[in-house]
């Protein structure tokens, strides 16, 4: 059995099916062979199916027919679509798509409405009709078509064929809906009066009860005495079918999941919630389903969109259909007249969502593709924990970091990586996680390269159990420089640190040496190599090292031309390109800058004399003088050096600046920025937690400060 929803050229189960001799069939034709012997009320027309099969087969349960329902969405009450009945009536909502309802023999029809609709098929407003009009002309005599005469489209086929017709409605017709039905329960005298009262809201609900009523008083033409208040009773006690106008959530947040996915249907559900919520903000989340028909629709899309106070937008349910050109959600959001969000990911909405929505919100989800996960979606979204209130865009570390976390957040502290610094990394990853976890978090520790080439599952990463915030405590290349903000980006999730552009021209030395020239910022002269063969205009006393690497890693001294060639044999290792530079000779320090400003300059003092990647990360190989051994001038030149190079490459959270400080004593000191790291270590011989310490920082608020800093900027953002 096959669903006319999927393309059947594309289907492996239908190539199977053909290769194996095995007979196909369509769903519709199935339920028709189903229904033989039943006495078939048919519901069609373009919109509210559904709601009037639910409606009409509740009031003949009610009225003690037992019929047989099949609806084309869940019934709750029924738990499912379909409810079994002993009855001689089946009650089945009648697709026109792909002409499914020929499958099926009528003995009465309800045509709720007809317009341009299906056109992927039908191809124009006349064939559609011919389809209905070839349908509803299979009535027998003794049943009837029941349309609706307030629809032209309903009205149209009527006049036309040669079934019986009777017409349900507000105007002049067989069964007459009082103007206010549906405001109130109706007394006995209204019931006799034949008129109808609805529980559910908007006027298109009462039109369908309507129908459903009017199909049931025509049983009575064939000795049924279908009591006609049972009947009432049954369609006002009707729960309604799952996405149409379903209440999810209500309270601070309402969340309302709807099917409507022609503008026509877009205005009557928005009519009927402005009925219902009188007064409070409308916000309308919708994808547009199918190419074809959003192609002749697009103003009509905008103009009833526009009846809701927010309108949030998402690309198209192409289903079975291929892109049209020119032919996107972005073509209705700049027609609509109200504010608007275009969220070309659907996997984005419940989140983007809820950073905005305000208290009082009624929040629909509206269309009938896979917008319907988002509804659910936003209800677990909103009842994730708040990030808490946070401090202003403009905040300072004063305003960031001190006392316990307003909330216990959820945090993963991303760790180890493949670069050459991965050991390092680790250390830092579990002295973060330590600090954090003291501090009140959720911190959890992941490795985000054994995770993507192991088990390649980011599932902990998406929905609504996703972390806060994660914290960076990877080093080296595809963790300093913006791979790994990269994928966080794709994520939605906000990290430490800087960020992608940043990263990346940190990491390249010889670029990040262009970009502090520009900025009047003294760098050493240098050259960048991508062959050992390349000339250069430099001579010893050099050092070489890869370009774009950890500030230590594949580092070589070269005192004299035959240390040359090894040197760059050892950093090509490292990279492919390679960067030799005057060796700048004099004090080295480095000056961390955490989000606003400098902190302490460091003074390192290797034993060995050279600040190689030893000496920087085992214990003891050198020493770390804070604040560093120079005149107060020079350190408060470093500190303004070291927020302008922060500054100059826009970087954010915490970056250290190392620099080399020629002739320090004199009276004309020299000093020179040797790189930036964006992502600066945070082990026990780390020079930035060294920094904070001696600034009265300790190390749980020094983490805490950043993770904080990583929610503030990007809630910045909306």
């Amino acid at each position: 059995m096959l669903s006319d929803a999927i393309d059947l050229d594309k289907s492996p189960e239908v190539a199977a099916a053909r290769e194996l001799g095995i007979q196909i069939f369509r769903r519709s034709q199935l339920l028709g062979w189903l229904l033989k012997g039943k006495k078939v009320i048919a519901v069609t027309g373009t919109h509210g199916k559904t709601t009037t099969t639910g409606m009409t087969g509740a009031g003949l349960i009610a009225a003690g027919l037992d019929p047989l329902v099949v609806v084309g969405a869940a019934i709750p009450e029924w738990g499912g679509p379909v409810r079994y009945g002993n009855g001689e009536y089946a009650v089945v909502e009648a697709c026109e798509a792909y002409d499914a309802l020929h499958d099926l023999d009528p003995y009465i029809v309800i045509l709720t409405n007809l317009e341009l609709d299906h056109v992927d098929f039908h191809g124009n407003y006349e064939n559609l009709r011919a389809s209905i009009l070839r349908f509803v002309d299979r009535i027998p005599k003794e049943g009837g078509l029941v349309f609706c005469a307030d629809d032209p489209g309903a009205e149209e086929v009527a006049k036309l064929t040669t079934a019986r017709t009777f017409a349900y409605g507000h105007t002049g017709t067989w069964f007459r809906l009082a103007p206010d039905a549906g405001k109130s329960r109706p007394s006995a005298s209204e019931a006799a009066g034949r008129t109808i009262g609805m529980s559910t809201p908007g006027e298109h609900n009462r039109l369908n009860g309507a129908g459903a009523f009017a199909a049931s008083l025509l049983l009575n033409e064939h000795g049924l005495k279908v009591d006609p208040w049972q009947t009432m009773e049954g369609i006002f006690a009707f729960s309604g079918a799952e996405r149409r106008l379903q209440l999810l959530r209500d309270g601070d947040f309402t969340v309302v999941d709807d099917y409507a996915h022609h503008p026509s249907e877009i205005h009557a559900s928005l009519t009927a919630l402005r009925e219902r919520y009188a007064g409070r903000r409308l916000v309308v989340v919708f994808q547009p389903h199918l190419y074809s028909r959003t192609a002749p629709l697009i103003q009509e899309f905008a103009d009833a969109l526009s009846e809701a106070d927010v309108v949030v937008l998402t690309d198209i349910y192409p289903a079975r259909e291929d892109p049209m050109p020119g032919i996107s959600s972005a073509r209705i959001a700049e027609k609509i007249s109200k504010p608007v969000h275009y969220v070309p990911s659907r996997h984005l909405l419940p989140r983007k969502v809820a950073k905005f929505a305000q208290e009082g919100d009624v929040i629909v989800g509206m269309g009938a593709g896979n917008i319907s996960e988002f509804a659910p979606a936003l209800v677990k979204e909103l009842e994730r924990p708040s990030v808490g209130a946070l401090p202003p865009k403009s905040a300072s570390i004063d305003d960031i970091g001190g006392g316990a976390p307003p909330l216990r957040r959820k945090v993963v502290v991303l760790y180890g990586g493949d670069s050459a610094e991965r050991e390092v990394s680790l250390h830092s990853g579990r002295a973060i996680h330590a600090a954090l976890q003291s501090r009140g978090y959720d911190s959890r520790l992941v490795d985000m390269t054994e995770l993507l080439l192991g088990k390649g599952d980011l599932g902990q990463f998406i929905g609504a159990h996703r972390p806060d915030v994660a914290f960076l405590a990877v080093h080296g290349t595809h963790a300093e420089d913006g791979a790994i903000q990269g994928l966080l980006e794709l994520l939605h999730i906000p990290y430490t640190g800087s960020g992608i552009q940043a990263s990346a021209i940190a990491m390249d030395k010889a670029m990040t040496k262009q970009v502090l020239q520009s900025h009047g910022i003294r760098v050493p002269r240098g050259a960048l190599l991508t062959d050992t063969d390349v000339p250069f205009d430099l001579r010893p006393p050099l050092i070489v090292k890869p370009n774009a690497q950890g500030s230590t890693v594949g580092l070589t001294f070269v005192e004299k031309p035959d240390d040359l060639c090894p040197a760059l044999a050892n950093a090509f290792a490292y990279d492919d390109s390679v960067l030799v530079e005057e060796w700048i000779t004099g004090v080295e320090i480095s000056v961390p800058v955490l989000i606003d400003r400098a902190l302490p300059p460091v003074e390192i003092a290797p034993n060995s004399g050279r600040y190689d990647f030893a000496s920087k990360y085992l214990p003891g190989a050198t020493n770390e003088i804070i604040p560093a051994r120079l005149p107060e001038k020079v350190l408060e030149e470093a500190r303004q050096i070291a927020m302008k190079a922060h500054r100059a490459l826009r970087c954010e959270g915490a970056t250290r600046t190392d620099m080399m400080v020629r002739n320090a004593e004199s009276e004309s000191p020299e000093i020179f920025v040797l790189e930036i790291n964006t992502l600066p270590g945070m082990t026990g011989t780390s020079l930035l937690p060294n920094s904070a310490a001696a600034a009265g920082i300790p190390f749980d608020q020094l983490c805490q400060t950043l993770l904080e800093d990583a929610l503030r900027r990007d809630a910045a953002k909306y």
